[in-house]
């Protein structure tokens, strides 16, 4: 089994939701979280706060499970949107939860949001949450890892039916004009599975998904992927990085930009870690095999 790097996350420059942000915007809580015109203006204020140059949606990483049925506390002014109480307890319920439906709820503001601020010529990022974060929002974190141990052929199934949703969610981004799509999983991380069930991780959901992923970007979007995972792929042998010489000390966010088009998707970067420059211009595509 190859040994994957460790990455660790370093940005601190970009706070996200804090009492900080929100006070005098005037927006209630949680309701604030829950429509596309305070969505906007809190995207805009944090892009402000943090002296970023593009808008960055959602604020949470429930979105998604969310959208498929699972239960949030919302949070307040302080902290977004998280987790609350499970509504699965074995992965054949999972498997019967309905597919997103992305014409109503929190998951269509947040598509909504996105296309009115590409409207008005912003720079728009869309993270996507993956399976483990989305599983963690839906059943106790523990049957997560005892299913997989036990029923690995039925985790397949299931991250067939989460992968599936998450691929109708780009395609959703796409047609709101999102510019940087943005994946992590913080729950499926080598710190939380360990190298033996991340390296099964790749296998049996991160390279598949991927593969589709370089399908549906085009020169209007790249996809951002987590530096944990390009190193987890990269490190089992399912990618590897490709070269290419932009403007010494170029910002990464530009960029990503520029290799609209040209690449599919990038990783060497966390694009929290705003204004971060690529000082030798050296941008780093990475290939999926």
């Amino acid at each position: 089994m190859a040994a994957i790097t460790e990455y660790k996350c370093t940005y601190s420059n970009s706070v996200g939701i804090s009492a900080e942000v929100t006070a005098g915007l005037g927006l209630t809580f949680p309701d604030a979280y829950m429509h596309s015109e305070s969505m906007q203006i809190l995207a805009g204020a944090i892009k402000k706060h943090d002296g970023s140059e593009f808008c960055l949606l959602p604020f949470c990483r429930t979105v998604e499970a969310e959208a498929m049925g699972a239960v949030l506390n919302y949070g307040d002014e302080n902290t977004g949107p998280r987790a609350k109480d499970p509504i699965c307890g074995n992965m054949d319920e999972v498997l019967a939860l309905p597919d997103i439906d992305f014409t109503k709820g929190r998951i269509h503001e947040v598509l909504d949001a996105c296309r009115s601020m590409k409207a008005e010529g912003e720079t728009v990022c869309l993270e996507v949450t993956g399976p483990f974060t989305m599983l963690n929002a839906l059943m106790e974190p523990r049957l997560v890892f005892k299913a997989y141990r036990k029923d690995r052929d039925k985790m397949l199934q299931v991250f067939d039916k989460l992968g599936g949703q998450l691929l109708r969610y780009i395609e959703e981004g796409k047609k709101a004009g999102v510019d940087v799509f943005i994946f992590s999983d913080s729950a499926g991380s080598l710190d939380i599975l360990g190298p033996k069930f991340l390296t099964n991780a790749v296998e049996d959901f991160y390279h598949p998904f991927m593969k589709k992923v370089e399908k549906l970007m085009d020169d209007t979007c790249i996809f951002l992927l987590c530096p944990k995972f390009t190193y987890a792929l990269k490190d089992t042998g399912h990618a590897e990085f490709r070269e290419t010489q932009l403007d010494p000390g170029i910002d990464y966010l530009r960029a990503l930009l520029e290799m609209r088009g040209r690449a599919k998707i990038a990783g060497q970067v966390c694009i929290k870690n705003v204004g971060v420059k690529l000082a030798h211009g050296i941008f780093r595509e990475l290939v999926i095999l």
